[in-house]
């Protein structure tokens, strides 16, 4: 096997082990609640924290990358990630373990773009690089995919703890291989990037999570919320400041202003909301309403992984040829909402066919078919100099939506941990999420072909974009992955 190679699976595993942990610890979920006696509103932090922080972070790893070299940024990411798998997993307290999973995110945040910018140096040719990004990718897809049926035998038979460990030998070993076989990097003249405004962006989202989470109750909790809502306003007035007045913004705002990109975030913020909420509640209702062992339950949802992985190499090209993007989007986000209404059903009449049927469009279908056509939708018109941080913006937007998502389904789970059942009302939410997505990515389509093309946009600020044509006419990089 060449050097090249080699480096890829390097950087794959990287980000496999980060995909692998945002699905992992669902099925793994009931276990941690009977160890610290937690409520189901409570254990929801577990996610929320890790995919706020991943997502507030990931556009201010990407800016360490290029600053302090892809290398460096890489191998630190990686060693956080496997110290806090390693406190986790031996955490004596809910807090303790709650502390280590958000900085789970941030070394994921870490971990992620220099992966992508490590695949990108080495692999230069225009092919090359193609197949070495679909490769990259297909590990993140299988993390993702695999984690709910690796959680579950894992928990099971080893205890949730394992879900952290399994991540100590592998990152070792990443890390080991890294540093031998990574090139050194000269060091590059470049401006640090604006890090309080990342700072002040987390804090922001954490904010927002917690008045979500409080809002139920406000009579109770008016002294907590008003403080909180004060905070959050200055948090997005600073953000707003350094990013209009700042010398070296977080985000140029002109990138706002490209509609294909505003389309893409405004989708990934929806599926966010409805993948995560939904990763959350068929680990309980497997579990704890249908009386599933967490093996079983895992083994259960395996075909669906196949299926996706089938779905994304041998259909999805087809569709995408045939619908173009907003019409193979539209077709993902309506099978979320199918999803989501036979989801609802199977928890009313407690029926595993249904709930069968519901994984299947979600995992099997919905999520390979929704992710890569918003992905393509969100960057279409987005200036090669800025497609970098255009992907950073619209990851980051489907951690938001998943962080705010899952908060707000966590405030109709039940409050006493001897209580199980999921109930209609986070399953109707689940199915709203599903619906804003279709809606908003209606109401794009009907306004991109009120404007009959999207090839003559201009867009504002475009000489500060260093690109004179919109990348409809270019040839994008996800287009070398669909063929």
């Amino acid at each position: 096997m060449s050097k090249k190679n080699i480096i890829l699976i390097i950087a794959s595993m990287g980000i496999f082990v980060e995909a692998l942990d945002i699905a992992i610890i669902n099925l793994a979920i009931p276990s941690i609640q009977k160890t610290f006696l937690l409520s189901g509103d409570k254990v929801q932090w577990l996610q929320t924290f890790y995919v706020l922080f991943y997502g507030g972070f990931l556009i201010i790893g990407g800016k360490l990358s290029d600053v302090f070299g892809r290398k460096k940024i890489f191998l630190a990411g990686c060693s956080l990630f496997l110290v806090t798998s390693l406190g986790a997993g031996l955490a004596g307290s809910f807090e303790l373990l709650l502390l280590f999973r958000a900085i789970q995110g941030l070394a994921a945040a870490f971990v992620m773009p220099s992966a992508f910018a490590i695949v990108n140096y080495y692999f230069t040719e225009t092919h090359e690089r193609g197949k070495a990004i679909g490769i990259f990718s297909s590990f993140a897809a299988i993390g993702s995919g695999s984690g709910l049926s690796l959680g579950g035998l894992i928990s099971s038979y080893w205890g949730w703890q394992w879900v952290f460990f399994i991540n100590v030998p592998v990152l070792a070993a990443v890390i080991i291989l890294a540093a031998i076989l990574l090139e050194k990097e000269k060091t590059v003249k470049a401006q640090k990037p604006d890090i309080l405004s990342g700072l002040l962006l987390v804090t922001g989202l954490v904010i927002l999570s917690f008045i979500v989470h409080l809002l139920p109750n406000f009579e109770q909790n008016s002294k907590l919320l008003l403080p909180l809502v004060a905070a959050l306003a200055g948090c997005i007035y600073m953000v707003r400041y350094r990013i209009t007045k700042g010398k070296n913004p977080l985000i140029d705002p002109s990138l706002f202003r490209i509609p294909s990109l505003s389309a893409g975030n405004g989708a990934f913020i929806a599926l966010g909301a409805f993948f995560t909420s939904y990763l959350f509640l068929i680990s309980i209702v497997l579990q704890q309403d249908m009386h599933f062992s967490a093996a079983k339950a895992g083994l259960i949802l395996v075909p669906y992984s196949l299926l996706s992985a089938v779905v994304a190499r041998f259909i999805l090209p087809s569709i995408l040829l045939k619908l173009k993007v907003v019409g193979t989007a539209l077709l993902g986000m309506f099978c979320m909402l199918a999803g989501g209404l036979v989801f609802f059903l199977a928890v009313q009449h407690d029926t595993l066919t249904l709930l069968l049927c519901a994984a299947a469009l979600i995992s099997g279908l919905g999520m390979t078919i929704c992710f890569t056509s918003f992905s393509v939708l969100a960057i279409q018109q987005v200036p090669a100099a800025h497609v970098g941080i255009g992907s950073s913006m619209t990851t980051t937007a489907y951690f938001f939506g998943g962080g705010m998502g899952i908060s707000l389904i966590s405030v109709f789970m039940p409050h006493n941990h001897l209580q199980h059942e999921v109930g209609r009302v986070p399953a109707i939410i689940l199915c709203l999420y599903a619906a804003l997505g279709v809606i908003w990515l209606l109401w794009y389509n009907r306004k991109q072909s009120a404007n009959n093309s999207t090839q003559d946009i201009s867009y504002p600020n475009a000489d500060s974009l260093t690109a004179t044509t919109p990348l409809a006419n270019q040839k994008m990089p996800g287009d070398r992955l669909l063929q």
